[in-house]
């Protein structure tokens, strides 16, 4: 069955535009309840959201769909996505929803779902759903609609769960911190969980107002949190997205820290701890070669899975892995967590930097990636890489790289975007590659 509805990470789109309209977050809510009415106990579904404009008016259409077929609601307000999973659990919830369009700009939104498990969706919940989105639904009667309620102390129960990630004997007190929020669902829950374990904290994108969420600022936005940095004299920047599912780190130098060798950094403390599962490390393919011959020198392996911290994280579980993540700073750290969690991954890199006693420039980096360049190339339409021309680039392309580097090219899961990646030992090969490669698609284009 064609998705209509359901991306590489739920549903997301253009708000009032498309999918991401209220009426159709409504009937979101009727199918995806419905699909999670099983057995005879009192339904109940986790709303969260960013701090996004428009995820007032998903919220509403969304509570209105899930009681409207008899499923009871718990909003939590802006918090985490892995806040929203954490709390599925916890509330012995059937469903979690989490309104968020992750590191995409505020006119954009989206909705995650979540099992009873806390888990994302599997490929066949989600068909499921998409089969009940186009049927009539199957509303309760009156004695059986659902009913909505707000709880006040779901950011301490998130706080208080992430702090649990790292030794009770692991204090931050000598450490000051910049904590860039990108002035997203994290803009509270993450400042208070360092300033609690005793860093001093400089806050950063921390005045959301609706409109301004990963603008400038955040993890796709690096700009402000390295020059804080800097004029702070801290000792160290974490940067979180939108929804606070991924981590990009600055060094006391102003230097980024990706998740590749944040992943090196937390597997290797692993390893040491005799506490990593699984041989090494999930990763997708667009992580650095550098990470792959790193983790080898190690004797751990690097199993690497298509683009997306679900299949991360399918992978992770099927092979018991415990870390896992994207270069884009995704981390899934299953002894803590269902799903990414910039917070945690953040508490995790600071403990180091505590045990260590080094400053961030000299931990951090811990092996020299390969030269590595990603180009994005936007199309309004069509099926760029089905082209003549770009299919003859791409195997002139793999030709060349044959043996001495590797080339991705994939079409974006929540944009209209083509992304070309190429790495290898040749920085000048490496950039050639790509820029033909990008020709070729705006050609076809």
């Amino acid at each position: 069955m064609a998705r209509k509805f359901f991306g590489t990470d739920g549903i997301r789109g253009r708000t009032n535009a498309g999918v991401m309209t209220a009426a159709i977050a409504m009937k979101v809510g009727q199918a995806a309840g419905r699909h999670f009415l099983r057995g005879d106990h009192r339904h109940r579904v986790v709303i969260g959201k960013d701090t996004r404009l428009s995820g007032y008016m998903l919220e509403n259409a969304l509570v209105a769909g899930f009681t409207s077929v008899g499923m009871d609601v718990v909003m939590t307000g802006p918090l985490p996505t892995p806040a929203i999973a954490l709390l599925t659990r916890e509330l012995r919830a059937d469903v979690g929803v989490m309104i968020s369009a992750s590191h995409n700009p505020f006119e954009d939104n989206g909705i995650k779902l979540f099992g009873p498990d806390g888990f994302k969706l599997s490929d066949e919940d989600e068909l499921a759903i998409e089969a009940l989105l186009d049927a009539e639904p199957a509303l309760a009667d009156a004695a059986n609609v659902g009913r909505a309620r707000r709880i006040d102390d779901a950011r301490g129960r998130y706080i208080h769960a992430v702090k649990q990630s790292i030794p009770a004997d692991i204090r931050f007190d000598d450490l000051k911190v910049v904590v860039d929020c990108a002035n997203g669902a994290a803009y509270q829950a993450a400042p208070s969980a360092i300033w609690e374990l005793g860093a001093k904290i400089v806050p950063l994108g921390v005045n959301p107002n609706g409109t301004n969420i990963n603008k400038d600022v955040g993890s796709t936005s690096l700009d402000a949190v390295k020059a804080k940095v800097v004029e702070e004299g801290a000792d160290i920047g974490i940067a979180l997205d939108g929804d606070a599912d991924r981590l990009i780190v600055v060094d006391e130098k102003g230097r980024t820290v990706d998740g590749d060798q944040i992943m090196a950094l937390i597997a290797l403390g692993k390893m040491r701890d005799q506490t990593l599962r699984g041989g090494g490390v999930v990763a997708t393919v667009m992580s650095n070669l550098g990470l792959e011959r790193f983790l080898g020198n190690h004797d751990l392996t690097l199993e690497r899975t298509k683009v997306g911290d679900r299949y991360v994280l399918e992978r992770m579980r099927e092979g018991g892995f415990n870390i896992g993540g994207e270069q884009s700073g995704h981390m899934i750290m299953l002894d803590y967590g269902t799903t990414g969690d910039g917070t945690v991954a953040a508490l995790n890199v600071l403990a180091a930097l505590v045990r260590a006693g080094k400053p961030a420039s000299e931990l951090l980096h811990q092996f020299d990636p390969v030269p590595q360049l990603l180009k994005n190339v936007r199309f309004a339409g069509g099926k760029p890489l089905e082209d003549a021309r770009v299919k003859a680039a791409i195997a002139d392309a793999e030709a060349e790289l044959a043996g001495r580097g590797r080339l991705v090219i994939r079409a974006s899961g929540t944009e209209p975007l083509i992304r070309v990646m190429a790495e290898g030992d040749d920085a000048a090969q490496v950039e050639r590659v790509v820029d033909t490669i990008c020709d070729a698609v705006r050609s076809a284009v």
